[in-house]
């Protein structure tokens, strides 16, 4: 899985060869420094860790400065592992641009969804509700009714569909076909939707 950290920059449209207009997204693609190169030898497999975005020195810990001073790295603000990458192609302190991607490629996209908050079950699990608002009820139109039995098991069974947090969860794109690269601006244009917000980091394999 050989792969770069990115952003999501927005979306636009690309038209194809037989003039079809397709959605697609702008993704920033790199440029990453390698900050670390890991051995079956010494760490017990085999990886390369990815820097990508800048980071001031004063909000890094110390821990992490000692570890990009050792590879001769300023602070990066996002790693990543990767272990597609064979031991030997790639060196500590090396750039990776998007160029390590080709036009009509097809990748692979994770990105963090859009965070929504605590939600009920109307939103988050498309529960349609009691019904209607005739013979009493009252606001009872988006609850989420009866949650468990009485006297036997007498609790809530694990995995009832309740209210809660909703969004911000990885989410995986897979065959994303790559439309176009502009390697000048480091940003790489990809058939269809993708997770997250506008800025929202995402790492994209192949």
């Amino acid at each position: 899985m050989q792969g770069l950290i990115g952003k999501k920059i927005g979306m636009t449209s690309v038209f194809d060869e037989s003039g079809k207009n397709i959605p697609c997204t702008v993704l920033q693609a790199g440029p990453c420094v390698v900050t670390q190169v890991k051995t079956r030898e010494r760490d017990g497999y085999s990886a390369v860790q990815l820097g990508f975005g800048e980071k001031k020195e004063k909000h890094t810990t110390k821990a992490e400065l000692g570890h990009f001073k050792k590879t001769g790295t300023t602070p990066r603000r996002k790693l990543i592992e990767f272990t597609g990458f064979p031991e030997g192609e790639v060196s500590e302190g090396e750039v990776l641009t998007v160029e390590l991607f080709r036009p009509d490629n097809y990748v692979d996209v994770r990105g963090w969804s859009k965070g929504k908050g605590f939600q009920g079950v109307v939103k988050r699990h498309g529960f349609s509700g009691v019904g209607g608002q005739t013979h009493g009820q009252h606001n009872r139109g988006r609850a989420p009714g009866s949650l468990g039995a009485s006297s036997f098991p007498s609790r809530v069974l694990p995995g009832m569909r309740m209210a809660g947090r909703m969004g911000g969860e990885k989410v995986m794109m897979i065959s994303m076909r790559i439309m176009k690269l502009m390697p000048e601006n480091n940003l790489i244009i990809v058939e269809g939707p993708v997770p997250g917000p506008k800025g929202g980091y995402v790492i994209i394999t192949k």
